[in-house]
C-alpha cells in the first residue's frame, strides 16, 4: 500500500516537475522571441506617432501600425495599442482613407488594416465607431459592382521587374469590413464583402502558389488567411497544401516555388493560416524556424538566403506583427 502511495506521489511529482519545466521554457522562449519582437516595435515607433515601415526608413506606415494595434492588444500591450489607435484617428483623412507610407495617397488595403486595429480597441475606445464607419465607407466605395476591390493608387505595389504584387491579396481587405458590418449592423458592408468574395472565388488561379515574386508567400499568406477568416476553409487548404509540400524539415518554406530564399513574414503568415485550419505541426515548425532566424534586435529581415529579393537588408515592421500572431496561436494555447 505504501509503495503504491509512494509511486503515486512520485508520479505526481514528475508531472508537476514537467509542468514547471514547460513553464520555465515558455518564459524563456517568450523572453527570447516574443518579448524581443514586441520591444522591436516599441523601439521603432515614432514618439506620439506610428510605427516605421522598416528600420532603415523614416516613413511611418499607417497600414502596419493599424494591424499591429490588433496584435499588441491581444498580447497584453493594451496601453500602447490604444495610444496607436488614437494616433490613427488623428491622421485619418476626411474621406476616411489612410495613406501609403511616404505618400499622400489613400490605399484601400491600408485603410482596411487600420480598421482591424480600430475593431480591436472598441472596448477601450467606445467612441471610435465614427472613425470605423468613415474608413469602411471609403473601402466600400472602392469595391466595384463586379466585386473587384480597387484602390486610388497602386504605385507602392510595383516590383523592380515591372510586375506588381497580386491584386488577389485584396482578399485581406474583406474580413475587417465584414466584422465591422456585423458589429455595427451595417448590411452594406457585409453585402460588399460577399460581392467581392464571389468575384475572387471565380478566379481559377486564386489558390495557386505561383513561381513568381508577385505572389510570394507574404502575398499568398494574406490570401490564404483571408479565405480562412471568411469561412472558405476548403478553398484555403488547396493553396496551403501547396505550401506545405514545399516546407522543409527545418520549418522553412521558399518565398515562392523555384527559389531557396525564405520570406520571414510570409512564413509566419502561412503558419497562421495552418494554425487556424488545425494544422498545428507545420505551424509549430514555422514558428521555431522564425525563432532561429530572428535578429538580435528582435526584428526580421524581409528575406533570408542567397538571392533574397524581398527587403533582404531591412527589418520590416510587418514581420513582427505576423510573428506575434503566430506565436499567440502556437504557444499560448499550451499555457492558457
Amino acid at each position: 500500500m505504501k509503495d503504491s502511495i509512494q509511486k503515486k506521489k512520485s508520479g505526481f511529482s514528475d508531472s508537476l516537475r514537467r509542468l514547471v519545466d514547460q513553464a520555465v521554457q515558455f518564459r524563456g522562449r517568450r523572453q527570447n522571441s516574443l518579448d524581443k519582437a514586441i520591444q522591436w516595435v516599441k523601439n521603432h515607433r515614432i514618439p506620439s506617432g506610428g510605427v516605421l515601415a522598416h528600420h532603415r526608413s523614416r516613413d511611418v506606415s499607417q497600414e502596419v501600425t493599424g494591424y499591429l494595434i490588433d496584435s499588441l492588444y491581444r498580447v497584453g500591450e493594451k496601453v500602447l495599442a490604444v495610444d496607436l489607435a488614437k494616433w490613427e484617428v488623428f491622421v485619418q483623412r476626411a474621406d476616411g482613407g489612410f495613406v501609403g507610407p511616404g505618400t499622400n495617397v489613400p490605399y484601400t488595403f491600408d485603410t482596411a488594416q487600420v480598421v482591424r486595429g480600430f475593431l480591436a480597441v472598441t472596448a477601450d475606445m467606445p467612441g471610435i465607431g465614427g472613425a470605423v464607419r468613415k474608413a469602411c465607407d471609403f473601402i466600400v466605395k472602392q469595391i466595384a459592382a463586379s466585386g473587384e476591390v480597387r484602390t486610388p493608387n497602386a504605385d507602392l505595389w510595383k516590383l523592380p521587374d515591372g510586375s506588381t504584387l497580386s491584386a488577389y491579396c485584396n482578399l485581406y481587405v474583406l474580413p475587417p469590413l465584414k466584422e465591422a458590418g456585423l458589429r455595427y449592423g451595417v448590411e452594406g458592408y457585409v453585402d460588399a464583402v460577399q460581392r467581392a468574395l464571389n468575384f475572387y472565388k471565380q478566379k481559377a488561379d486564386l489558390t495557386e502558389f505561383k513561381p513568381q515574386l508577385g505572389t510570394l508567400s507574404h502575398i499568398f499568406g494574406y490570401m490564404m488567411e483571408a479565405l480562412v477568416d471568411l469561412g472558405e476553409i476548403e478553398l484555403a487548404r488547396k493553396g496551403l497544401d501547396q505550401a506545405l509540400r514545399l516546407q522543409k524539415a527545418d520549418g522553412s518554406v521558399p518565398a515562392y516555388p523555384g527559389v531557396e530564399w525564405v520570406c520571414s513574414t510570409g512564413l509566419a503568415q502561412l503558419g497562421i493560416a495552418w494554425a487556424k485550419t488545425g494544422q498545428r505541426e507545420p505551424a509549430e515548425k514555422a514558428l521555431h524556424y522564425l525563432q532561429k532566424i530572428q535578429n538580435p534586435s528582435g526584428g526580421f529581415y524581409g528575406g533570408y538566403g542567397k538571392g533574397a529579393e524581398y527587403f533582404p537588408q531591412e527589418e520590416i515592421s510587418w514581420a513582427n506583427k505576423f510573428f506575434i500572431d503566430l506565436y499567440l496561436l502556437v504557444e499560448k494555447p499550451r499555457f492558457a
